[in-house]
């Protein structure tokens, strides 16, 4: 047990490890838009990008190096000569930069993946240490899959980058391997080992392989850690990484366990929750701790009985801790733009007056077509602010047509609007009425996709409430997603499908599949149908 009072860095991996997870691509835009989330949460380090990993990657990163103020903006590069300069020269506008070089040092990866020697990992990652010293003061080193490194070689790696400059170093669990009992061992054994390591900070990286990743980090922080790397919705490669919102409230509210604190808006919490979901177009699901809808939902009759007499009975957190609103207040379509913009406010949201007007659009448009407005359909209205996804294509109008009986087709008939502004109109028919609608919209713009996952449910409540659809699609051997938003579920699928168009125009190896092109020339499948 850790009991002096001392902060945790909280470092955030969402637009780096994050991203990297299968259909989680996102636009510089967007990068920057959840950035300031995250720097407004008061997250210590934003790992913006891998920079030399592409050119989207380095604009990313140079972007939100020159626009985002407060927390430290960071660039992962490998211990080369190419990768270090390239991320110094992104993170160079950045008032608070830092660069986090790596290299792998357990025996699987420098046999198979590196081909090097323990002598020749150790000289990489020195020499990797001492140039990003030569570019910046705040250094990181992480030694890739350290849990599967023998001790003595990560402590004798560990001793040598701390020595060539490193001020902070890291234990990642590369792919989710270790148990909260392991993570707090190897802690101790590299303080107790490691010269040098009172002088730095140690940081602690876990992905969720076997589910562990936040238990994994928070033994990382009872040995001795004090910067967990984590990410928003745990989102990340394969089963994901440890979630930035678990591990905060986790040091919150058992602080009498940890004796640590963050510096971190928990009330923020839950918007960035909502706000990521829609830019990577995907649910956050309803028992996800923290920040899904059932969170802090009591339906077993015992349950609401102990909350009824006392709610700390059942909830050891408030929601209105994590920023889930618990306010009455219905606007409708009387209600003007101070109103809107003061639930914004209070909902946890930061708009400028640009994104407040179009906002205020959306909003009068949603109030005609609804008698009340709820808190949640604000949210789904923030979160899916049009123009965030950029690309080439917008849909301009659905017409479809349901049936039920032997003999009746559903259709769908659809006008999108290419880059040139040129209209295509096109039509098809399905199994229903959505599946009419995606196939005529990829008869439109000459797509092969196969539909892979489907998902419906109801923002907000009423027979009048909005529908949040989100789709995946495989287009060119790559997975994407999309989310849409409407009170005509068909409407928010087609809306959610125009959205994967446009992320699948913006890659390179699909784009080619996403140009307009006559149905009879390239027609559109569609493996599942909703």
């Amino acid at each position: 047990m850790i009991d002096d009072n001392e902060r945790v860095v909280i470092f955030d991996t969402t637009l780096r490890d994050g991203e990297q997870s299968p259909g989680c691509s996102m636009t510089v835009a967007q990068k920057l838009r959840m950035a300031r989330s995250l720097a407004a949460m008061g997250v210590d380090v934003i790992e913006a990008g891998f920079a030399a990993a592409s050119p989207h990657d380095y604009d990313a990163v140079r972007e939100i190096a020159g626009s985002v103020e407060g927390p430290t903006i960071c660039s992962l590069a490998r211990c080369n000569s190419h990768d270090i300069p390239q991320a110094a020269r992104a993170l160079a506008p950045a008032a608070r930069r830092r660069l986090h070089v790596f290299i792998a040092t357990s025996p699987i990866h420098r046999e198979h993946k590196l081909g090097m020697s323990r002598a020749e990992v150790l000289e990489r990652a020195v020499a990797g240490v001492r140039l990003a010293r030569e570019f910046c003061r705040d250094v990181e080193f992480s030694a890739e899959d350290a849990i599967r490194t023998e001790p003595d070689f990560l402590v004798e790696v560990m001793s040598a980058v701390i020595e060539a400059g490193a001020t902070t170093v890291n234990v990642p669990d590369t792919v989710g391997y270790t148990t909260p009992d392991e993570m707090g061992r190897i802690i101790t054994h590299l303080r107790q080992h490691v010269t040098g390591i009172e002088n730095v900070v140690i940081s602690a990286h876990c992905h969720d392989d076997l589910g562990m990743a936040v238990a994994n980090s928070l033994a990382a922080v009872a040995a001795g850690a004090r910067q967990v790397e984590c990410t928003v919705n745990g989102i990340g490669e394969r089963a994901g990484n440890c979630a930035l919102e678990e591990v905060v409230m986790a040091l919150k509210t058992r602080a009498d366990r940890f004796g640590v604190d963050t510096g971190v808006d928990t009330r923020r919490l839950y918007p960035a929750s909502r706000q990521l979901a829609a830019i990577i177009g995907g649910f956050v699901p309803a028992n996800k701790a923290i920040v899904g809808d059932n969170a802090f939902a009591h339906e077993a009759g015992i349950h609401q009985h102990g909350m009824l007499a006392n709610r700390e009975t059942y909830e050891i957190m408030r929601p209105e801790d994590v920023g889930i609103s618990r306010s009455t207040l219905v606007l409708g379509k009387h209600s003007g733009r101070h109103a809107l913009a003061e639930r914004v406010r209070e909902l946890g949201f930061e708009l400028n007056d640009t994104e407040l007007e179009k906002l205020f659009t959306r909003f009068k448009d949603l109030a005609d077509r609804k008698r009340q407005v709820f808190d949640a359909d604000i949210e789904a209205l923030v979160a899916g602010q049009p123009g965030a996804h950029g690309g080439p294509w917008r849909l301009v109008s659905l017409q479809t047509t349901s049936s039920l009986g032997e003999g009746q087709l559903p259709s769908a008939a659809v006008a999108l609007q290419g880059a040139d502004g040129q209209l295509v109109r096109e039509a098809a028919t399905g199994d229903g009425p959505v599946d009419a609608a995606l196939k005529a919209m990829a008869r439109a713009t000459g797509i092969d996709f196969e539909l892979t996952s489907m998902r419906v449910r109801s923002v907000s409540e009423g027979e009048d409430a909005q529908g949040e659809a989100s789709l995946q699609a495989r287009i060119a051997d790559e997975q994407w997603a999309g989310r849409g938003v409407d009170t005509d579920i068909v409407a928010a699928c087609a809306q959610a499908f125009i959205e994967i168009l446009n992320r699948a125009s913006r890659s390179p190896a699909s784009a080619e599949h996403v140009t307009v092109a006559r149905p009879d020339t390239q027609p559109a499948r569609a493996a599942a149908a909703p």
